[in-house]
């Protein structure tokens, strides 16, 4: 992800993905194109922070600790100012047309919505919500990977297409999945929650 991000520090608007977003800028107005790539450069910018701060919450070693806390700040603190709020406006303006916009729009909302439910959580002290929600959280989060791994996928083992056929149907299992198997292992109760659970119960005894 820190190799995708390093082409566009400087800041040129045609340069890799932006290739294909000229469009962008020759249909819309200049106000909305410039809010636009705005956006683009914060979410571009933030996204890998929020990978990084995310992948210490589920470190077990960490759980509790003062890096804990403070990763955790910034992983939240950057979604909800920045990284979430900037998705939604690329969103709106995605490649392929409705489906993938609709895509795009509701992983953002659900991004953001699951983001402030792990913030309202852990502000009450409702650990348990607040791991669920964080779960959710950051299965969203990891689609900028799945997204992509789930492209080279397509094209190199199953069948080559279409770029935009490919990035409409991309643009559902890149988070679709995930969330699932964040349900399921909340179902289950596997991994941190596991723990987290077991801590609780021995603090009853």
């Amino acid at each position: 992800m820190v190799l995708i991000t390093l082409p566009y520090f400087s800041l040129d608007t045609n340069v890799a993905f932006l290739r294909i977003k000229q469009w962008v800028f020759r249909q819309q107005s200049n106000g909305v194109s410039t809010t636009w790539i705005i956006a683009f450069f914060i979410h571009v910018f933030t996204s890998v922070l929020v990978l990084i701060a995310g992948f210490t919450q589920f470190t077990k070693n960490l759980i509790g600790t003062k890096t804990h806390r403070l990763m955790g700040a910034i992983y939240i603190i950057i979604i909800l100012l920045l990284t979430g709020p900037s998705g939604f406006i690329m969103a709106i303006l995605a490649n392929g047309g409705i489906f993938s916009v609709i895509s795009f729009t509701v992983l953002a909302i659900l991004w953001w919505y699951f983001t402030y439910r792990a913030y309202t959580a852990i502000r009450k002290r409702d650990f348990e919500s607040h791991a669920k929600f964080m779960y959710r959280s950051y299965a969203l989060t990891l689609s900028a990977i799945t997204l992509r791994l789930w492209k080279f996928i397509i094209v190199n083992f199953i069948y080559e297409m279409p770029p935009m056929d490919l990035y409409r149907i991309v643009a559902w299992l890149g988070w679709v999945p995930n969330l699932l198997f964040a349900e399921f292992l909340i179902y289950r109760g596997k991994g941190l929650l596991a723990t987290f659970r077991k801590s609780k119960e021995v603090k009853k005894k």
